[in-house]
This record gives structure tokens, sequence and C-alpha cells, in this order.
């Protein structure tokens, strides 16, 4: 019998020139054009113009507001606005800032705690009445705050709570769209295995929520802790009614300025801007962190 030689495998040369590659082709439509530029710097304009009018209002005077011919270069006293309205007395403008911070971190602290464990709950536990008591809660949504205003005043007022922050933080510690954001996130970006590799670890389910469904929520629960924080910020109609002139909020006791016969606008917006300052900081130093938060779970998703 011949041996039956094999036939030669082709060598691939890894050192061929660039030339007589292929290379991918790049996909039509990748880059945006300049239609979806011309759209963001619309929107970029459109949203910075109120804060540039808010500058060139407050860094003026009193005839500022009023004058026709007025220049579009801000002035030099926004400082002086600013001093008059942290040193002005009705205002109270520290403790009222340090009520903002303390009211607005509790809330949304709060709000991402017991989002995210009812989230957890309503996506990944099966029990009895599950989905109608989501349906319930995202339904509370639909209910208008405004209904709620006398009843909540009357039940503080009767605990003796009426001028105090817990008045403002308390009917604020749980919020029905969170629930409902954290619970529609964690369907999607929890796989069932992860739990069922946890049960078989030992792990109750407190624990499997720890360590495997705290850490794939981040990315919403920042999202969530932003956006909550910045709503109890601006919050002003429930303060307002609950609050009194001696411990406010910042917005309520911004709205002083306002009480007088004649209202100077440069010094009214020269407090709105440093009503703003807080939540430009916030963004800054946790822009970077919420960013690359959702972009790691949109590459884990």
């Amino acid at each position: 019998m011949t041996a039956v030689t094999p036939a030669p495998v082709p060598v691939i040369d890894r050192d061929l020139p660039e030339r007589g590659r292929r290379r991918p082709r790049p996909v039509r439509g990748s880059r945006p054009g300049w239609i979806v530029y011309a759209t963001l710097g619309a929107v970029l304009l459109a949203s910075v113009f109120p804060f540039y009018w808010s500058l060139l209002i407050g860094s003026g005077d009193a005839s500022t507001i009023r004058d026709a011919n007025r220049s579009w270069i801000p002035g030099g006293n926004f400082f002086t606005n600013a001093a008059a309205v942290i040193g002005d007395q009705a205002v109270n403008f520290w403790p009222a800032l340090l009520n903002s911070i303390i009211s607005s971190g509790l809330i949304a602290a709060s709000v991402v705690f017991f989002s995210t464990l009812a989230g957890w709950a309503f996506a990944k536990l099966k029990f009895r009445g599950g989905p109608w008591l989501l349906l319930f809660v995202v339904g509370t949504m639909a209910v208008p705050m405004q209904l709620g205003v006398v009843p909540l005043y009357i039940l503080f007022s009767e605990l003796g709570w009426t001028g105090q922050l817990g008045a403002i933080i308390i009917p604020a510690l749980t919020s029905a769209f969170g629930v409902f954001w954290m619970t529609q996130y964690l369907r999607q970006a929890v796989p069932d295995e992860l739990i069922e590799a946890a049960r078989v670890d030992g792990a109750s389910s407190f624990r499997t929520f720890l360590t495997v469904g705290v850490p794939a929520a981040r990315p919403a629960a920042a999202m969530l802790g932003l956006f909550t924080f910045v709503s109890a910020w601006n919050n002003f109609f429930w303060p307002f009614i609950v609050l009194d002139r001696q411990n406010p909020t910042l917005p309520v006791a911004l709205s002083l300025l306002q009480s007088n016969y004649f209202v100077d606008y440069s010094i009214v917006l020269a407090g709105v801007l440093l009503s703003t300052i807080p939540l430009l900081v916030l963004f800054v130093f946790a822009g970077k962190q919420l960013v690359s938060g959702i972009m790691q779970g949109a590459v884990k998703g």
C-alpha cells in the first residue's frame, strides 16, 4: 500500500502589506451630520440663555430690566447684589441654604434606597398580587399633589410639625416614579441566572439584593438620586405652605425678595443665580461618575 501524503496547508503570511488586506468599510450614517449638530447647538443655546439673562440683569441695577438700550455684556454689580441678598435679614440666606441641603439630601437618599428596594422586589421576587400592587403604585402618579395639601397640613398641624423640616421630608421619603423607574431597570439589567447562583451559594434574599441588585442598579440609582435632589431643591409649593419665615428653604426665602412694594429684579435674579450655584457644583462633581455609570450599565445590558 502506498502512503497517502496529506495536502499541504496554505500558510497565511501575516506580514502582507496593508494594501493587500481588506479594510472594513465605514457604515454610512454612523457619524452625525450637520443637522444633528445644529439641533444640539440650538438646544444648548436655549438652555444657557436663561442663565445668561439672569446674569445680565443680576449684574446691573434696578433700571437695567426696563432699559431698552441695555448692553448685552454683564455689568459689575453682581457681587454687590449678591451681598445684598445674603445680608438681607428677612431672607435668612445661610439657614435657608442649610435647610435646602439637608432636606434635599435626605429626600434623595431615601428615595433611592426605598425605590431600589421596592424595584428589586417587583422585578425579581415573585409574590401574590405583585403586578396589581405595582399598577396601584404607578396609578398614584396620576393623583395631583394639590389634592393632598389640606389633609397633610392638618396632620402635621396636629403633630406640631408645622414650621419644621420634617414636614417637607417625611411626605417625600418615597416616590412612585422612583419605584417604577427602578423596577423597569432591574427587570432588564439583572438576569435571573445571577439570582439563582446567589441562592445556590446560600445567600439570603436581602444579601442577594446587596451583592447582585445594588451594583447593577447604580447607574439608574445615580440618575434617580440626581433628579430627586434637583426636584426637592426647587420645590416651592409645599415648603411655602408648611414652613415659616424663621425656618424656610432657599426657594421660599428668595420669594421674600419680591414681597416689597418695589421689586428690584437685579437683586432677585442675583439671588436666583446664587441658588443655582450649588446645583451646578453638584453636576460638575457628579456628572463624570453619572455618565460613566450610565455607559457601564449600557455596555453590560
